[in-house]
């Protein structure tokens, strides 16, 4: 790609400049100069500064989607002649949240391995925006997880649904929530705890019309008393404090065997949509199109059925 247009991603991706300079091991004045040359070349402004950084313009948002896809392309190409040029056995390339890797994707990979020895794995864990920033950069084929509402039609994903799960509520053994049936608002009482923090940056997978809630709403940090990307960080801090985790009900087993508990709820709680995202140029490829049959087959023993 273009250097000025990969500079211009790591700058969109990191939020400023000084982190972006970092990340690709030049100085800020450099980067500034460079982004000020791409803007003179573009005819518009494409960055505004803030308190906070820097934030895209309308502009910017156009070069962004189109950047990013220019990115996808040329990266796909290039692991395309090193296949082909090596002939290898192509391996697995996907991401996941933690609960489908445990309930059913860990056996899917340890499988896939015993059969293709030689077979390289990658497997990406996070949440559904972190995986859907390393869909849309390439880093990975595709990703199980939640369904994300008001994700931006541009960004270029598919979704292919596989099952629907409720919320449940886990404390540690003991604690005053497993005394009796509770409401949602006596467990809003109690610390909560998170796993899947959405970061500001990532406010750009999102239409516009639902920015002022998925960036206030979702986006808001302070109601939670604890958060960690690693939900095995956030388990520890729930089995030692009065702290509340929600997290997927079917986890329920696993929880169990950390040592926490699931609270029971008196009134009906969220339920949430769980798929295989891919995107939109490669969700028909055959290597893509077969890893989806792979996912779908392995979470319908694992999971209840789509209904």
């Amino acid at each position: 790609m273009d250097k000025l247009l990969s500079q211009f991603l790591a700058v969109a991706e990191a939020g400023s400049i000084t982190g972006a300079a970092a990340a690709l091991f030049i100085t800020q004045p450099t980067l500034t100069f460079n982004m000020r040359k791409l803007e003179e070349n573009m005819g518009v402004a494409l960055l505004t500064r803030s308190s906070r950084g820097v934030e895209l313009t309308e502009y910017g948002e156009i070069l962004y989607q189109n950047a990013r896809l220019m990115r996808r392309l040329y990266d796909n190409t290039l692991k395309a002649i090193e296949q082909q040029r090596g002939r290898v056995e192509q391996g697995l390339n996907l991401g996941t949240g933690y609960s489908w890797w445990t309930l059913f994707i860990r056996d899917m990979v340890v499988d896939y391995s015993r059969d293709f020895p030689s077979a390289r794995v990658h497997v990406s864990l996070g949440n559904q925006l972190r995986l859907m920033d390393q869909l849309l950069s390439g880093d990975i084929s595709l990703f199980v997880g939640h369904e994300i509402e008001g994700l931006n039609r541009s960004a270029g994903a598919r979704f292919c649904p596989l099952t629907r799960v409720g919320q449940g509520y886990f404390v540690r053994a003991g604690h005053p929530l497993l005394l009796a049936p509770r409401s949602l608002n006596e467990l809003e009482a109690y610390p909560a705890v998170t796993s899947a923090l959405p970061e500001t940056r990532h406010q750009r997978f999102f239409e516009t019309w639902s920015r002022s809630t998925a960036g206030s709403t979702s986006f808001e940090q302070g109601k939670y008393a604890f958060a960690s990307n690693s939900l095995a960080a956030c388990l520890d801090y729930v089995a030692r404090t009065d702290a509340v985790i929600s997290h997927t009900a079917v986890m329920e087993s696993e929880f169990a065997r950390r040592g926490l508990a699931r609270v029971t709820v008196n009134e009906p709680t969220p339920q949430y949509t769980i798929g295989v995202y891919a995107l939109n140029e490669r969700v028909d490829e055959p290597r893509v199109a077969e890893l989806i049959g792979w996912l779908q087959s392995a979470a319908s023993k694992a999971l209840p059925p789509l209904v």
